[in-house]
């Protein structure tokens, strides 16, 4: 009799679910908890409030592509300003790979963050994330290129030369240093995983500092990254030579969660936008002062073609080997 209760009520949990997904009209590419009834490629907001979520404290991190340590103390000022604005506190959730940061808004433990442009990709299929702000100055939003370096000493002189060499990508998931590389590359004479052996660093400073040391022949890199080593001291820009650049990229977004109270959503619009940034930031971010708002569908088109062009998908099963390729690297 037992059994057969079980049986009844595990067959209307089944059921429940079913009509709970039935009832989502469109989904698009986002994982089965979301529904994007709008189209505009973005989680909608739970329709029931007992799911909107409305914390005293907000978490927030940052897929780390370079010191976690340095972008924690950089990005401060503006954390301390969203404290203030939003009349919570917001503490600084530490995330030590790209698919960490991802999983933690995935699992609801963190509310803010900033992430590169392919793991914003993978957060809003995958965690529900909505990118609210992309970094600027008065004159629009500003953009990064994809850089190949190599020592300047070296003899490489384009990227066909680099064929049999050992060429340094970031992580599977990275827009500059994976996807487009695998998009652009072949073009030129050059394809991963066919000319030369992808060899993963974990981050585009391990990328920058392992072509200095003479660990890897190339790196493909944000060219932003490399300049805020080379402003830090940690490397000097007359070591390398770039021998490619791509066109401009959407940089790195800050994007919350989509099951946050529509009015807490809002603030949290009104304070990022209304910010400018101290000093430090606009030194850090070469001249951004600003966040500008972000239309995901229009400004992201060109990180999804370069993804779909090089075999990646920005779903749950594509995160799922980024997340295994991350614990078999033991990239941090």
């Amino acid at each position: 009799m037992r059994l057969g209760r079980l049986a009844v009520s595990m067959l209307a949990m089944v059921a429940f679910a079913a009509q709970g997904q039935d009832a989502c009209r469109h989904r698009g590419e986002l994982d089965t908890p979301f529904c994007d009834e709008d189209g505009d490629l973005l989680a909608d907001t739970p329709k029931d409030p007992k799911r909107q979520k409305n914390p005293d404290t907000l978490f927030f991190t940052n897929s780390p592509l370079e010191d976690p340590a340095a972008y924690k103390k950089l990005m401060e000022p503006f954390v301390d300003h969203l404290a203030k604005c939003t009349s919570r506190k917001v503490r600084f959730y530490d995330v030590y790979s790209s698919a960490a940061a991802i999983e933690a808004m995935r699992s609801g433990r963190m509310h803010l963050g900033t992430m590169s442009s392919g793991d914003t990709a993978f957060a809003v299929n995958v965690a529900g994330a909505i990118p609210l702000g992309i970094r600027g100055d008065a004159s629009g939003p500003q953009g990064y290129q994809l850089w190949m370096i190599v020592k300047a000493d070296s003899p490489f002189q384009k990227l066909s030369d680099l064929k049999g060499k050992r060429v340094a990508h970031t992580t599977p998931s990275s827009n500059s240093g994976n996807l487009a590389p695998r998009s652009l590359f072949p073009a030129e004479g050059l394809v991963p995983d066919k000319d030369y052996k992808v060899l993963f660093s974990g981050k585009h400073e391990n990328s920058v500092s392992g072509v200095a040391a003479g660990d890897f022949d190339a790196a493909p890199i944000a060219h932003d990254i490399l300049v805020r080593m080379a402003e830090r001291g940690l490397v000097k820009m007359a070591d390398f030579r770039i021998i490619w650049k791509s066109r401009n990229f959407p940089p790195g977004g800050l994007s919350m969660a989509h099951d946050l109270a529509p009015p807490l959503q809002q603030k949290l619009r009104e304070c990022t936008l209304s910010y400018r940034y101290s000093p430090e930031m606009i030194k850090g971010f070469q001249g951004a002062d600003r966040w500008w708002p972000i239309d995901y569908k229009k400004d992201w088109e060109i990180v999804r073609k370069v993804a779909q062009d090089s075999g990646q998908a920005f779903t749950a099963s594509g995160f799922e080997k980024e997340k295994a390729r991350a614990e078999t690297t033991g990239k941090k």
